[in-house]
């Protein structure tokens, strides 16, 4: 597992190939529409993991996706709502990204263990 903090105002997908990097080939990413580009399947399907991402709209041929294995991207949500509820994470009091990274951890590790 690894977390990376990107800029408020930069998409996600930006941020995906250097969380990649940070960790081992998983066996399935499971992502909402946005990180749908071809670029992204490309470097899960060189890695040999499996991409469970809903093709957006504007994709002529949709790509098929296991919507069993999407279902679970809600416990991904309900985790981020989970660490919302620490108020010193959901407000980001802390200017240097280095103090906000170890809050967020702090609070996963307590979350997890709890």
């Amino acid at each position: 597992m690894a977390f990376l903090l990107s800029p408020g105002n930069c998409a996600d997908i930006s941020a995906a190939p250097a969380l990649l990097d940070k960790m081992s080939a998983p066996r399935r990413l499971l992502a909402d529409k946005g990180y749908d580009a071809n670029s992204l399947r490309a470097r899960l399907k060189a890695s040999k993991t499996e991409a469970v991402i809903p093709s957006t709209k504007s994709r002529k041929r949709p790509i098929p996706h296991d919507a069993a294995a999407y279902v679970a991207r809600n416990m991904i949500e309900r985790a981020f709502c989970r660490l919302k509820d620490w108020r010193r994470i959901a407000t980001r009091y802390d200017k240097l990204a280095v103090n906000f990274a170890s809050a967020v951890a702090i609070a996963a590790i307590i979350l997890w263990w709890a």
